[in-house]
């Protein structure tokens, strides 16, 4: 049972490196606990003020409830008007926003999943043609957004198929993914077009991550997969070349990672407080993270992870400290002679 509990925000900090083929990074937690539902929150996304994207509520017992949230406790309700739940997941740099809502039940009606977007307080719902259920998840500074649909599409899929939407143009991306394979859902898109996501295979038991880099009048593929790992699920990146999401580990825990494009290198990143149980969603072009995790008392907890200066940055501000204190010196030996 979820055990309630006062808001909190907690600071953690934590040094780590697991894949020897990636840099050293350090980062500052912090733990984020909705007074909404302090049992349940979900940080989905970042942008570089950052302005934080996410939701409260397990949808069950306390209804999803969308908000944007910026550090350490200013939240702003966003909730598409009239829906019984609300998840906020996207988000730009002018603080556009997507994500999805559920439509209430009335008898045997209502109930539906429909994609939206925010722009400035103005709530549109954004479906793709001829589909019942709709998600959308990141959003670039242009406004095209990234999402799926289930049900039958244009391209005569019937399982969950992932998309972008230009203003109205919808573009299924099936045909860039390998052949043959189950479901897929396209869960970012930064300001160059490139996109993130995943697809399944073997009937949903395995999943790899994939990037999707505009290539003609296409798009290349890469897939990714965590080594060691047969289920990576690729959930956000930025424009400076990184991508995280989530892996299951050799035991069968869950374990955040980033992932450096142009290295072709992962990190393991997990919440010191929620080791095995770390989901990376979404970061920033400051490589700022957030996601969410399970603490030893069940709730489901937020987190922003900051990165802190490495060793050799630390070394080059030492010496620019030693560098003004000797300038220092020098003009005070002027001024005595």
């Amino acid at each position: 049972m979820k055990t309630k509990a006062a808001f909190v925000v907690g600071l953690t900090l934590l040094a780590f490196s697991v894949m020897p083929t990636f840099a050293q990074t350090s980062y500052t937690f912090t733990t984020v606990q909705s007074p909404g539902d302090p049992a349940f929150t979900q940080l989905l996304g970042i942008n570089n003020s950052g302005t934080i994207a996410g939701y409260f509520g397990d949808g069950v017992i306390v209804p999803n409830n969308g908000f944007t949230l910026t550090l350490p406790n200013s939240y702003t309700p966003e909730n598409f008007p009239g829906a019984a739940q609300t998840q906020v997941i996207g988000i730009n740099a002018s603080g556009e926003t997507d994500g999805f809502y559920v439509t209430p039940v009335v008898g045997t009606t209502g109930g539906v999943t429909n994609g939206f977007t925010d722009v400035n307080g103005t709530f549109i719902t954004v479906d793709a043609p001829n589909t019942v259920f709709n998600q959308l998840l990141g959003v670039n500074n242009a406004g095209v957004v990234s999402g799926y649909s289930s049900a039958t599409n244009p391209t005569g899929a019937t399982g969950e198929e992932s998309y972008i939407d230009n203003h109205g143009t919808f573009t299924y991306l099936s045909s860039y993914l390998p052949s043959a394979i189950g479901n897929n859902q396209a869960t970012g898109i930064n300001n160059g077009g490139d996109i993130s996501g995943f697809y399944l295979t073997n009937a949903g038991a395995d999943s790899f991550g994939f990037l999707l880099t505009p290539s003609g009048s296409g798009y290349s593929l890469t897939s990714l997969e965590f080594p060691g790992s047969t289920f990576t699920q690729a959930l956000g990146l930025n424009n400076d070349g990184d991508i995280v999401g989530s892996y299951v580990n050799a035991s069968g825990a869950m374990d955040g990672f980033l992932y450096n494009i142009a290295t072709g290198t992962y990190a393991s990143i997990d919440d010191p407080l929620g080791v095995g149980t770390t989901t990376i969603n979404g970061l920033n072009d400051k490589g700022d993270l957030v996601g969410f995790y399970v603490d030893s008392m069940d709730n489901t907890d937020g987190f922003v992870a900051v990165p802190t200066p490495e060793p050799a940055s630390l070394l080059l501000m030492g010496t620019a400290v030693l560098g003004l204190s000797l300038v220092l010196k020098k003009k005070c030996l002027a001024v005595r002679s």
